[in-house]
């Protein structure tokens, strides 16, 4: 969205490069700092409920919530190169968060926290190792299928995790599967608090019709500060409402790395490589969105690094990790921010909280974090992506769903590494068993066609053409060899010659070098010649360095085409080619209007 009083910075250093807020600071506006001041309260009436319940759908001590996000905004203001982005704590990432650290810490909140700070230091120094690596690429390997159906996963997760809160039944159980059968037990048992259904239900409702028709009224906002009023005054009406949010400790903890043993570290390390890999896909993306101008670009190098800086900090001042989110950044634009001065104003004004109101939360109903924590988990859910995938491409979409069974089914962390195994494995499928075809002439049709597709296709006797989909490889060769034989048995007619079209064929390595060697030899013993045609030039070079090109018998055994290599064949039959063609000379004019033979071809 492009504005006329957007900032542009001017070009940058290299250091500045990696520091943007420096040069911004340096050439802020005055017109800019009245919508940064307003966008920053904006932002942080909506930060600071939005970090407590997610603090509690991971488990974790509500203020460490707010310490991340303190942390996340400061460490990218400095570091981030998107203007207008938000980072903090995030429902995608709460469950995993809960998943690495609740079964570790035994129920000690001393622990609990160590293990969440350790856990956003470690994925921040993997988020910057990368980035200065220039790494970026490698969140490629999560691939839309699994982001979706890790998002659907994470979003069963976190519902069924806070129903039971909701209904004001104590928490119990790392996955789904756990939550459901605790919430029956209770609802068999009689257990659930009507009052506190109410609340949550009540807030649900607010939640979701303010996003639906005020999409800029701050709905969670408005569902908690009400829920609290209700709190208090059920309260004063010695009417029970259920368990009620801890309060937070007032003043602040000052910057340490966490006290973790080395066994601690190893144990939520796997956690970090997850939330680094998954909160920077999300962080990405999200940059390309909210990207002021088309022209805009972002650098994916860079965003890993501020990621991590954020983490960073957010870890060092006893926060968990985080990540971009898709519903506070829309707050920020909706208010005008400019900068990302707005996300300081921001911190300040959450840090002053801890200040100033403490004891903000005491009559606050659980039952209401688990409404707000609900409504995030429904707003990440992907239905219209995975049905696009159904329709477009079914083993994706079974990935797809197979990641959300993963996760429901296995918890957040494993369910992960198995969507990505599969997606890995799927992908080696199809280069194991690529596709292949015969080909024939298509009359009234240019080029050479897949006859299983074209069944009128004109066959030559004693010529086959056949196509191989994909580079050749140790996993493949002996296939393609099968293939190959059997084309040649189900041959209308005894095979002389075999022309493979091989420009899908990218690489070549060892092992298909000696299948190959091995084929050549078998079918010369036979009386039947092999050869290529649209080979790529890597690829010839390849087979050059094998010592195999001259072997295949060299230029008479590499063609340009196909329908040379058919000419050719033909040729040698004695039998008249399959497509006349005239030569053309073309003749080119030049400046003065003389005429000119063609370039000679090389």
């Amino acid at each position: 969205m492009a504005h006329h009083d957007s900032p542009s910075l001017p070009a940058r250093s290299s250091w500045e490069r990696w520091v943007p807020l420096w040069p911004l600071l340096r050439n802020y506006q005055r017109k800019w700092l009245l919508k940064d001041l307003f966008a920053g309260l904006a932002l942080s009436a909506v930060l600071v409920p939005v970090g407590l319940s997610y603090a509690e759908a991971a488990r974790l001590p509500i203020m460490v919530g707010l310490y991340a996000t303190i942390g996340a905004l400061v460490g990218y203001a400095l570091f981030g190169p998107s203007r207008i982005l938000v980072l903090g704590p995030d429902s995608a990432l709460a469950a995993l968060i809960g998943a690495t650290v609740v079964p570790l810490a035994q129920g000690d909140a001393a622990q609990t926290i160590a293990l969440a700070s350790a856990l956003a230091v470690m994925a921040g120094v993997i988020c910057v190792m990368f980035g200065l690596a220039k790494l970026g690429f490698v969140t490629d390997l999560l691939s839309q299928p699994i982001r979706f159906g890790y998002l659907n996963g994470i979003a069963v997760t976190l519902i069924t995790s806070e129903l039971p809160r909701l209904l004001g039944l104590p928490n119990s159980g790392s996955t789904a599967i756990d939550s459901v059968s605790h919430m029956a037990r209770g609802v068999a048992g009689h257990k659930i608090n009507v009052v506190s259904a109410a609340i949550g239900l009540t807030c649900i409702a607010a939640v979701l019709l303010l996003r639906r028709y005020a999409p800029r009224v701050p709905g969670v906002l408005i569902a908690l500060v009400g829920a609290g009023f209700a709190g208090w005054w059920l309260h004063r009406q010695q009417v029970a409402v259920g368990p009620a949010v801890e309060p937070f400790a007032a003043g602040w903890i000052a910057p340490h790395l966490p006290h973790l043993s080395l066994a601690g570290i190893q144990s939520v390390a796997s956690g970090a490589i997850a939330i680094a890999l998954i909160s920077f896909a999300d962080t990405s993306i999200l940059a390309r969105v909210f990207a002021r101008t088309p022209a805009e670009q972002t650098d994916r190098n860079q965003e890993l690094v501020a990621l991590g800086a954020a983490n960073l900090f957010s870890g060092l001042l006893s926060g968990c990790p985080v990540s971009s989110s898709t519903s506070r950044t829309p707050v920020a634009q909706a208010a005008g921010a400019q900068t990302q001065v707005a996300n300081l104003v921001a911190a300040a004004m959450t840090g002053l909280l801890l200040f100033v109101a403490p004891s903000l939360t005491t009559y606050l109903p659980d039952a209401a974090l688990a409404a707000v924590v609900i409504c995030a988990a429904l707003a990440i859910v992907e239905i219209g992506h995975v049905a696009r995938l159904y329709r477009m491409h079914r083993s994706e979409f079974a990935v797809s769903l197979l990641c959300v069974g993963g996760v429901v089914l296995l918890g957040v962390l494993p369910g992960i590494f198995v969507a990505v195994g599969l997606a890995l494995a799927s992908f080696v499928w199809r280069a194991w068993h690529p596709y292949d075809a015969v080909l024939g002439r298509v009359p009234g049709r240019r080029g050479y066609h897949d006859i299983s597709r074209h069944p009128e296709a004109q066959r030559f006797a004693g010529l086959l053409l056949y196509r191989w989909d994909a580079p050749l490889f140790f996993a493949n060769a002996e296939i393609f060899a099968d293939h190959l034989r059997r084309a040649m048995a189900r041959a209308p007619a005894p095979v002389k010659s075999i022309v493979i079209a091989a420009e899908p064929v990218t690489d070549i390595d060892v092992t298909a070098a000696d299948v190959l060697a091995n084929l050549h030899d078998e079918l010369r013993a036979a009386g039947v010649r092999l050869c290529f045609a649209e080979m790529k030039g890597p690829v010839k070079d390849r087979l050059r360095r094998y010592g195999l090109f001259e072997a295949f018998g060299g230029d008479g055994c590499f063609f340009a085409t196909v329908g040379e290599a058919v000419d050719g064949f033909l040729e040698r039959q004695g039998r008249p080619a399959s497509t006349p063609r005239k030569r053309r000379t073309v003749r080119y004019r030049t400046r003065r209007g003389r005429h000119r033979p063609p370039p000679q071809e090389h």
